[in-house]
């Protein structure tokens, strides 16, 4: 019996469009699926006239024309149909066609062929690489995207075939490495409750807002908690004014565009992606055991006023989760045709950290809608996205207290109860008895319409709401720690609950028109408003007192501190506007010459009165030199293009009502009618001038490709200064009420070079080899921090903390570089292991006659080192052999300094707990106060092997799974450093205050994945 599918169609097509796509499944043998891109419902019924058995089954194989390398994922599909394949690991394929119809074959980065389908059932077909198409890349460029080739700014693409594969807790985490000037620094280390700082091409601000603008499909001010990393497609980082001003004052630190993944036209798919990781401890700090540190008392080399009661503990081993598994979990299925399409995910993982009571589960669900209408003039997508997070908070600290604990105590009294004592915390205890949890809900949902008026002419309309609340809970039993020794409340139980909500809205209209003329001219012109509002309020609440543990923190108001009016009990509202007006144009000429022009005029409510809006401009132009007939016999060069661009953006990322008078309690007073009132007055001094910081920048870039391609990268040189920095300054009384105001004085500036290159070092049909390398310098400046009003030489950042009350380490003066360590010169040590430093003048002084001030022409101090690096470089090698692919992932920092606390307070004998095991090699000599100078000074130059993950791709005989792969990754495998102290890596070198090692820094780890994707 024959069935034809116009038969099909004829019969159902009222019912559902779904049973087309399920007869054209059905006839497919080998393959995998796929809807050409390009078809409407109308070509869908064209051209399927014949019945199922005129059909034949075609097979071949698809190569490179160069290199005979079998080519994986072209598509090949029935011209005029919806029916079509792509090619397997090995280049094959197999589908079903009528003889006489014709066979495209197509792939990004080469040129389509077609080829008629005769009496023969093999046709093998070798595809030649298209230069131009190299450059087609879609970028990303804020309210639109734009041809790699025709980006005149300096953007920076990363996608999915280039990110990293060690399971990000973060989506940052995907590129860090990735994009030349972009610092990504896990300051916590793997702590799953913590995200990477994250700073572009040098600091930009002291007290505004240092984060980038994070955009997620359109959405600005994006929740990054929503994103997993298996529906992201690729990540867009708009690094210089030129491209960014078109966010106006939220782009002084960049832009960071997130696309997720969409749904497109074809038969529905399924993919499922998983992965398993362990965690091992490295790099811990080496201090005594117990025997140890009881020899050093028994030897006389520490004194005997150190108690030995006993015990061998490890206190930071107890703290250690060996146990810890992490593991994620995402399937996702998509489908649909050209007119309405989807895709859809669910996702679950747990993360848990390498410190007990440390971790987090997630679950989200992502959907994507596509519908298109009105003769193909309206489309209409849709986004919905929601992430449920249960943190576990209560662990995660308390190492630097358990590293140096006496390790002759123990936790436990002799009869098997918890030791306390007023002198330290028993973290063990606390992790074991209290409770510290988060229970977070993100959500967003966007819309967008498109809608073609005439040829070149579209509106679009963007609207989007987040949604981001947790609620936040502690308790603490009566027979924990904290409770036994409340004063107030001794032995009775501790609770607290905190809500926080914070909502924000975009709407964003938009008019685009693209025309060419005069046939050599193109331009491209849109403009736009847009409407943002955030509102948050949040409220906390914690008592003490309560006489059982019945309740947990449940039931807040039977606490005795309420009764007794010590409870504590506080809220908080606060939202802000900000709309804008904005236009960009790019023109090009014979696409060998482009321009882009950009204006933006936005207004805050943060800003004063005087200054409610402002201008942010923006120019860039490019050359494809390359296209130039002058270059046509330059047979090295496959591309070359030149940039260069001038751009301001802004920074309003400071508080809402820092420009009013705000009012602030005064206390509570006896009034005459013998009441008590509180009272209330100003507490801050009104500025109606404050305005946004300003961020000029230049950029000159080049991108290029030379021998045939094999060799490709990007240079971008830049210079940007930061004008009008914000800051609180010393103010008379009167006429101000308040000592000091927050107002604009100052400049930072910084410039740099960054580099990007890709070398494909072997092509061959079982082997390749390519290499990508990422390398970027930074100058920083803080150029000017007065006028003629407000005075301030410098600045002060990077806090020593611990023993001793030693100040900042970084000072920072009026036209000096950023991260500049200051301090005394080492000089050696009397013979009773008395400090000396060197003076001014060069002699050797004990520490009471140096000279602390800071003035510079006073001073004994002096610059002794720089915190900032100035090399960064990262370095990824990509093997495939066969089915096997391997990468190797190396980064590194060069040229800077650490201050290592750890050394400075443990190294030193006059601790009375534990020490580390140089404080009587290395720094034996010391027999004096805490101190800090040149002598802790470390160079924190380092390069790290960050990951390496080998993977197979398996060829099964079936049809019913598209592609199976499983992999193992190492992370974290080896580092190569001078430096003695934490894992250089893990300090940070974003800020004003970079380059201290924290003394009781997470754990640095070393982890082991296994993950697996398939698809069906």
């Amino acid at each position: 019996m024959k069935y034809t599918l116009s038969n099909v169609v004829n019969r159902h097509a009222r019912n559902s469009m779904l049973l087309v796509f399920f007869a054209v499944s059905a006839m497919e043998s080998k393959g995998s699926a796929i809807m050409a891109s390009d078809m409407t419902e109308s070509r869908l019924y064209k051209g399927f006239a014949g019945t199922v058995d005129d059909q034949q089954t075609i097979t071949g194989k698809v190569s490179d024309g160069a290199t005979g390398q079998a080519l994986v994922g072209v598509s090949v599909v029935v011209k005029g149909s919806a029916q079509g394949v792509s090619t397997d690991e090995d280049g094959r394929y197999s589908i079903q066609a009528p003889s006489g119809s014709i066979l495209v074959f197509s792939s990004i980065g080469y040129m389509s062929r077609e080829v008629s389908v005769s009496n023969t059932q093999q046709i093998n077909v070798s595809l030649q690489e298209d230069i131009g198409s190299l450059e087609e890349i879609v970028v990303q460029v804020g309210y639109g995207s734009m041809k790699q080739r025709e980006i005149t700014s300096s953007v920076a693409h990363v996608d999915t075939s280039q990110f990293r594969q060690s399971g990000s807790r973060n989506a940052l985490d995907l590129i860090q490495g990735k994009v030349p000037g972009l610092q990504v620094t896990r300051t916590s280390g793997s702590n799953p409750n913590s995200s990477p700082a994250v700073q572009l091409r040098g600091v930009v601000t002291v007290t505004g807002s240092a984060s980038p603008l994070y955009v997620i499909d359109g959405i600005p001010g994006g929740n990054m908690d929503l994103l997993q990393q298996d529906d992201i497609l690729s990540i867009d980082v708009l690094k210089d004014g030129s491209g960014a001003a078109i966010y106006g004052s939220s782009a002084n630190a960049g832009v960071i565009l997130v696309t997720t993944k969409k749904g497109k036209a074809g038969p529905p798919t399924f993919t499922y992606s998983s992965y398993l990781r362990k965690e091992y401890v490295q790099r811990k700090p080496d201090v005594l055991s117990a025997d140890e540190f009881r020899e050093k008392i028994a030897s006389g080399q520490l004194s005997e006023s150190r108690v030995d009661r006993g015990y061998n503990t490890d206190f930071y081993d107890m703290l250690v989760n060996h146990e810890n598994l992490s593991h994620n979990h995402n399937i996702a299925m998509s489908g649909g045709t050209n007119n309405s399409n989807y895709r859809a995910s669910v996702n679950y993982r747990n993360l848990e950290g390498i410190g007990l009571e440390n971790g987090r589960q997630e679950f989200g669900a992502r959907l994507n809608m596509n519908q298109r209408g009105l003769q193909d003039r309206l489309n209409v997508m849709i986004n919905l996205a929601t992430n449920f997070n249960n943190a576990n908070l209560l662990g995660g600290g308390g190492w630097e207290s358990e590293l140096f604990k006496n390790p002759t105590f123990s936790n436990f009294n002799d009869d098997g109860s918890y030791y306390f004592d007023l002198q330290s915390t028993n973290e063990y205890a606390r992790l074991m008895q209290e409770t510290s949890r988060r229970k977070q809900q993100t959500t967003a949902a966007d819309f967008k319409a498109d809608l073609d008026i005439i040829p070149g002419l579209r509106a679009s309309v963007f609207g989007s709401y987040q949604r981001n609340s947790w609620n936040d809970s502690q308790f603490r039993p009566q027979g924990s720690e904290n409770s036994l020794e409340n004063s107030d409340y001794e032995g009775g139980a501790y609770a607290a609950k905190s809500d926080f909500l914070s909502q924000s809205y975009a709407f964003e209209p938009t008019i685009q028109y693209n025309t060419s003329f005069a046939d050599r001219h193109s331009l491209s012109v849109i403009g736009g408003y847009s409407y943002r509002y955030y509102i948050e309020e949040g409220m906390s609440a914690s008592n003490r007192g309560f006489i059982n543990d019945l309740f947990h923190e449940d039931n807040l108001g039977q606490g005795t501190a309420l009764i007794d009016g010590k409870a504590g009990i506080g809220s908080f509202k606060n939202d802000n506007t900000l709309i804008a007006f904005f236009a960009r144009a790019n023109y090009s000429f014979a696409n060998k010459y482009m321009l882009q022009a950009i204006v933006r005029r936005e207004g805050s409510s943060r800003f004063g009165e005087n200054n409610k809006w402002g201008y942010f401009p923006a120019v860039s132009a490019a050359w494809n030199v390359s296209d130039e007939e002058f270059m046509q016999d330059v047979d090295f060069v496959s591309y070359l293009k030149l940039r260069a661009g001038y751009g301001e953006t802004g920074n309003s990322g400071f508080g809402n009502n820092a420009s009013r008078v705000t009012l602030g309690g005064g206390g509570r007073y006896l009034y005459p009618d013998e009441a008590y009132r509180e009272t209330y007055g100003p507490n801050r001094n009104p500025n109606p001038n404050l305005r946004w910081e300003t961020k000029k920048e230049y950029n000159i870039g080049l991108d290029f490709a030379l021998f045939n391609s094999k060799l490709s990268g990007s240079l971008d040189l830049f210079q940007r200064k930061t004008v009008d920095l914000l800051d609180t300054y010393t103010t008379p009384q009167p006429p101000y009420i308040q000592s000091n105001i927050y107002t604009n004085v100052g400049t930072i500036s910084s410039k740099g070079i960054e580099l990007g290159l890709s070398y494909n070092a072997i092509s061959r049909p079982n082997f390749t080899w390519s290499v990508d390398l990422v390398g970027s310098t930074t100058r920083n400046t803080l150029d000017s921090y007065s006028n003629d009003i407000y005075t301030l030489d410098y600045k002060t950042f990077g806090s020593i903390g611990g023993a001793g009350a030693l100040g900042d380490a970084i000072v920072t003066y009026e036209g000096g570089p950023v991260g500049q360590f200051w301090g005394k010169r080492f000089a050696g040590f009397t013979e009773e292991g008395k400090w000396l430093f060197y003076n001014k003048d060069g002699e050797a002084v004990r520490n009471d006659q140096i000279n602390n001030s800071r003035n510079r022409e006073l001073t004994d101090l002096a610059p002794i080192g720089n915190a900032v690096p100035k090399y960064y470089l990262s370095l990824n090698n990509t093997f495939s052999y066969k089915r096997f692919d391997l990468r190797v992932f190396m980064r590194g920092k060069f040229g800077y300094d650490i201050l290592n606390t750890m050394a400075l307070t443990y190294g030193n004998k006059a601790w009375q707990g534990n020490l580390l095991r140089d404080a009587f090699t290395k720094y034996s000599e010391i027999d004096d106060t805490y101190m800090y100078s040149d002598y802790y000074i470390e160079n924190g130059s380092h390069w790290k092997l960050d990951e390496v993950t080998i993977g197979y791709t398996f060829k099964l005989p079936t049809n019913y799974v598209r592609n199976l792969r499983v992999y193992f990754t190492g992370q974290n495998l080896a580092t190569i450093t001078g430096y003695s102290g934490n894992d250089p890596d893990f300090i940070s070198d974003t800020g004003l205050g970079p380059g201290i090692d924290s003394r009781g820094a997470y754990p640095s780890t070393r982890s082991f994945l296994m993950g697996v994707n398939f698809g069906f």
